[in-house]
Protein backbone atom coordinates (compact mmCIF):
# COMPACT_ATOMS: atom_id res chain seq x y z
CA UNK A 1 0.00 0.00 0.00
CA UNK A 2 1.28 3.46 -1.01
CA UNK A 3 1.88 5.80 1.83
CA UNK A 4 -1.02 8.52 2.86
CA UNK A 5 -1.91 11.27 4.78
CA UNK A 6 -2.91 10.03 8.52
CA UNK A 7 -6.22 11.70 8.37
CA UNK A 8 -7.06 9.43 5.35
CA UNK A 9 -5.46 6.14 6.71
CA UNK A 10 -8.14 7.08 10.25
CA UNK A 11 -10.82 7.95 7.55
CA UNK A 12 -10.22 4.79 6.18
CA UNK A 13 -9.97 2.39 9.27
CA UNK A 14 -13.46 3.97 10.02
CA UNK A 15 -12.30 5.89 13.00
CA UNK A 16 -13.46 9.01 12.48
CA UNK A 17 -14.40 11.03 9.14
CA UNK A 18 -11.11 12.86 7.52
CA UNK A 19 -12.42 15.76 9.30
CA UNK A 20 -12.54 14.31 12.72
CA UNK A 21 -9.55 12.24 12.61
CA UNK A 22 -7.90 15.87 12.18
CA UNK A 23 -9.39 17.16 15.41
CA UNK A 24 -7.93 13.95 17.31
CA UNK A 25 -4.29 14.41 16.00
CA UNK A 26 -4.57 18.18 16.62
CA UNK A 27 -5.52 17.09 20.57
CA UNK A 28 -2.51 14.83 20.14
CA UNK A 29 -4.33 11.95 20.25
CA UNK A 30 -2.82 9.98 17.78
CA UNK A 31 0.74 8.37 17.99
CA UNK A 32 2.62 7.22 14.65
CA UNK A 33 5.77 4.18 15.73
CA UNK A 34 5.26 5.91 19.33
CA UNK A 35 5.77 9.64 18.24
CA UNK A 36 2.72 11.84 18.25
CA UNK A 37 1.47 12.67 14.90
CA UNK A 38 1.19 15.85 13.93
CA UNK A 39 -1.10 17.21 10.53
CA UNK A 40 0.10 16.44 7.09
CA UNK A 41 2.12 13.42 8.20
CA UNK A 42 2.26 10.29 5.61
CA UNK A 43 1.63 6.79 6.81
CA UNK A 44 1.46 3.29 5.45
CA UNK A 45 -1.11 1.33 7.69
CA UNK A 46 0.33 -2.03 6.84
CA UNK A 47 3.80 -0.93 8.34
CA UNK A 48 3.21 1.79 10.63
CA UNK A 49 2.37 0.86 14.09
CA UNK A 50 -1.02 3.97 14.34
CA UNK A 51 -2.74 4.09 18.07
CA UNK A 52 -5.23 6.58 19.19
CA UNK A 53 -5.98 7.54 22.58
CA UNK A 54 -3.58 4.16 23.07
CA UNK A 55 -5.86 1.82 21.05
CA UNK A 56 -4.03 0.62 17.83
CA UNK A 57 -5.82 1.31 14.76
CA UNK A 58 -6.28 -1.89 12.76
CA UNK A 59 -7.23 -0.86 9.14
CA UNK A 60 -10.96 -3.12 8.23
CA UNK A 61 -12.10 -4.45 4.89
CA UNK A 62 -13.42 -1.83 2.70
CA UNK A 63 -17.36 -2.78 3.16
CA UNK A 64 -19.78 -0.30 1.26
CA UNK A 65 -23.84 -1.78 2.02
CA UNK A 66 -27.25 -0.29 0.56
CA UNK A 67 -29.91 -0.86 2.90
CA UNK A 68 -33.90 -0.30 1.64
CA UNK A 69 -34.38 0.85 5.43
CA UNK A 70 -37.74 0.68 6.87
CA UNK A 71 -40.09 2.45 8.96
CA UNK A 72 -39.73 2.52 12.55
CA UNK A 73 -35.58 1.89 12.50
CA UNK A 74 -33.31 4.35 14.39
CA UNK A 75 -29.99 5.76 12.22
CA UNK A 76 -28.07 4.84 14.99
CA UNK A 77 -25.77 1.89 16.68
CA UNK A 78 -27.98 1.78 19.89
CA UNK A 79 -31.11 3.53 20.89
CA UNK A 80 -31.64 4.82 24.45
CA UNK A 81 -35.39 3.56 24.20
CA UNK A 82 -34.32 0.55 23.19
CA UNK A 83 -36.10 0.76 19.85
CA UNK A 84 -34.61 -1.11 16.53
CA UNK A 85 -31.90 0.42 14.73
CA UNK A 86 -30.37 -0.42 11.28
CA UNK A 87 -27.27 -1.86 12.75
CA UNK A 88 -29.64 -5.02 13.09
CA UNK A 89 -30.81 -5.60 9.46
CA UNK A 90 -26.82 -5.85 8.24
CA UNK A 91 -23.90 -7.46 8.68
CA UNK A 92 -21.71 -6.46 12.21
CA UNK A 93 -18.39 -5.17 10.16
CA UNK A 94 -15.67 -3.20 12.24
CA UNK A 95 -15.89 0.30 11.96
CA UNK A 96 -19.61 0.17 9.69
CA UNK A 97 -21.41 3.53 9.65
CA UNK A 98 -24.19 5.23 7.98
CA UNK A 99 -23.59 7.79 5.22
CA UNK A 100 -25.97 10.51 6.45
CA UNK A 101 -29.13 10.06 8.17
CA UNK A 102 -32.82 9.33 7.86
CA UNK A 103 -35.63 10.03 10.09
CA UNK A 104 -37.39 6.87 12.07
CA UNK A 105 -40.86 7.53 9.80
CA UNK A 106 -38.96 7.53 6.56
CA UNK A 107 -37.65 5.12 4.42
CA UNK A 108 -35.36 3.56 1.57
CA UNK A 109 -32.14 3.73 0.61
CA UNK A 110 -29.03 4.15 3.47
CA UNK A 111 -25.66 3.97 2.62
CA UNK A 112 -23.39 2.11 5.26
CA UNK A 113 -19.15 1.79 5.06
CA UNK A 114 -16.40 1.67 6.61
CA UNK A 115 -14.47 3.63 4.64
CA UNK A 116 -14.68 7.33 6.63
CA UNK A 117 -13.32 8.95 3.46
CA UNK A 118 -15.69 8.62 0.58
CA UNK A 119 -18.97 9.04 3.18
CA UNK A 120 -17.19 12.48 3.96
CA UNK A 121 -17.74 13.18 0.28
CA UNK A 122 -20.96 12.16 0.00
CA UNK A 123 -22.29 14.04 2.99
CA UNK A 124 -20.25 17.87 3.17
CA UNK A 125 -22.24 20.09 1.25
CA UNK A 126 -19.01 21.25 -0.50
CA UNK A 127 -19.62 18.42 -2.42
CA UNK A 128 -22.93 19.26 -3.60
CA UNK A 129 -24.00 15.72 -3.37
CA UNK A 130 -27.56 14.79 -4.66
CA UNK A 131 -30.33 12.63 -3.36
CA UNK A 132 -33.61 11.93 -4.90
CA UNK A 133 -36.70 11.70 -2.52
CA UNK A 134 -40.38 10.70 -2.85
CA UNK A 135 -42.86 12.28 -0.92
CA UNK A 136 -46.45 11.20 -1.09
CA UNK A 137 -48.32 14.29 0.27
CA UNK A 138 -51.63 16.14 1.14
CA UNK A 139 -52.49 19.91 1.56
CA UNK A 140 -52.40 21.39 -1.73
CA UNK A 141 -53.38 20.60 -5.48
CA UNK A 142 -50.34 18.92 -7.60
CA UNK A 143 -50.67 22.51 -9.99
CA UNK A 144 -50.12 24.67 -6.70
CA UNK A 145 -47.19 22.43 -5.82
CA UNK A 146 -45.75 22.86 -8.43
CA UNK A 147 -45.87 26.70 -9.06
CA UNK A 148 -44.74 26.38 -5.51
CA UNK A 149 -41.65 24.63 -6.45
CA UNK A 150 -40.26 26.91 -9.17
CA UNK A 151 -39.85 29.60 -7.10
CA UNK A 152 -37.12 29.64 -4.17
CA UNK A 153 -37.65 27.68 -0.61
CA UNK A 154 -36.04 29.25 1.66
CA UNK A 155 -35.49 27.32 5.28
CA UNK A 156 -33.47 28.57 8.25
CA UNK A 157 -32.61 31.92 6.14
CA UNK A 158 -31.04 29.89 3.66
CA UNK A 159 -32.45 28.38 -0.12
CA UNK A 160 -32.72 25.12 -0.06
CA UNK A 161 -30.92 23.59 -2.83
CA UNK A 162 -33.19 21.75 -5.24
CA UNK A 163 -31.82 20.77 -8.50
CA UNK A 164 -35.03 19.09 -9.86
CA UNK A 165 -38.55 18.71 -8.62
CA UNK A 166 -41.87 16.55 -10.32
CA UNK A 167 -45.41 16.62 -8.97
CA UNK A 168 -47.99 14.21 -10.05
CA UNK A 169 -51.47 13.25 -8.94
CA UNK A 170 -51.68 10.19 -6.77
CA UNK A 171 -54.78 8.02 -5.62
CA UNK A 172 -57.46 10.00 -3.35
CA UNK A 173 -56.64 13.55 -3.62
CA UNK A 174 -52.97 13.19 -2.59
CA UNK A 175 -49.79 13.95 -4.74
CA UNK A 176 -46.65 12.46 -5.41
CA UNK A 177 -43.77 14.49 -4.86
CA UNK A 178 -40.20 13.82 -6.06
CA UNK A 179 -36.97 15.86 -5.34
CA UNK A 180 -33.72 15.72 -5.56
CA UNK A 181 -31.60 17.88 -3.62
CA UNK A 182 -27.64 18.49 -3.40
CA UNK A 183 -27.78 19.30 0.65
CA UNK A 184 -28.80 16.72 3.59
CA UNK A 185 -29.50 19.33 6.74
CA UNK A 186 -32.01 17.75 9.36
CA UNK A 187 -35.39 16.49 7.98
CA UNK A 188 -35.02 19.16 5.09
CA UNK A 189 -37.41 17.23 3.26
CA UNK A 190 -39.91 17.20 5.68
CA UNK A 191 -39.34 20.60 6.39
CA UNK A 192 -39.72 21.96 2.51
CA UNK A 193 -42.73 20.18 2.45
CA UNK A 194 -43.72 21.73 6.09
CA UNK A 195 -42.97 25.20 4.14
CA UNK A 196 -45.80 24.81 1.50
CA UNK A 197 -48.05 23.47 3.85
CA UNK A 198 -47.61 19.81 3.12
CA UNK A 199 -48.92 17.33 5.42
CA UNK A 200 -46.46 13.85 4.35
CA UNK A 201 -47.90 10.71 4.04
CA UNK A 202 -44.72 8.72 2.93
CA UNK A 203 -41.18 9.90 2.25
CA UNK A 204 -38.44 7.50 0.95
CA UNK A 205 -35.44 8.13 -0.75
CA UNK A 206 -34.68 6.99 -4.10
CA UNK A 207 -30.99 7.31 -4.25
CA UNK A 208 -27.87 8.91 -2.96
CA UNK A 209 -25.11 10.15 -5.23
CA UNK A 210 -24.67 7.16 -7.84
CA UNK A 211 -26.71 4.68 -5.95
CA UNK A 212 -30.25 3.75 -6.33
CA UNK A 213 -32.71 2.31 -4.49
CA UNK A 214 -33.97 0.29 -7.05
CA UNK A 215 -35.79 -2.71 -6.30
CA UNK A 216 -34.44 -3.58 -2.94
CA UNK A 217 -37.18 -5.17 -0.89
CA UNK A 218 -37.46 -2.90 2.70
CA UNK A 219 -35.58 -4.51 5.18
CA UNK A 220 -32.76 -6.39 2.58
CA UNK A 221 -29.28 -5.28 2.22
CA UNK A 222 -26.95 -5.27 -0.67
CA UNK A 223 -23.44 -5.14 -0.95
CA UNK A 224 -22.48 -2.19 -3.65
CA UNK A 225 -21.05 -3.29 -7.12
CA UNK A 226 -17.36 -2.31 -8.03
CA UNK A 227 -18.98 0.38 -10.27
CA UNK A 228 -21.02 2.39 -7.29
CA UNK A 229 -17.66 2.10 -5.38
CA UNK A 230 -15.26 3.94 -8.10
CA UNK A 231 -17.83 6.29 -9.13
CA UNK A 232 -18.37 7.64 -5.49
CA UNK A 233 -14.62 7.86 -5.23
CA UNK A 234 -14.64 9.54 -8.25
CA UNK A 235 -17.35 11.91 -6.91
CA UNK A 236 -19.91 11.32 -9.70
Amino acid sequence: MTRMRLQRALARAGVASRRGAEVLIVAGRVLVNGTVAELGVRVDPTIDLITVGGRRVKQTKVAWIALNKPAGYVVTRRDTEGRSTVFDLVPDLPGLAYVGRLDVATTGLLLLTTDGEAAHRLTHPRFAVERTYRAIVRGRPADDIRRALRRPVVIGRRRVSIVRFGVRRAERGASDVTLTLTEGRNRIVRRVCEQLGLDVVRLIRLSHGPVKLGRLAPGRWRYLTANEISAIRAGR
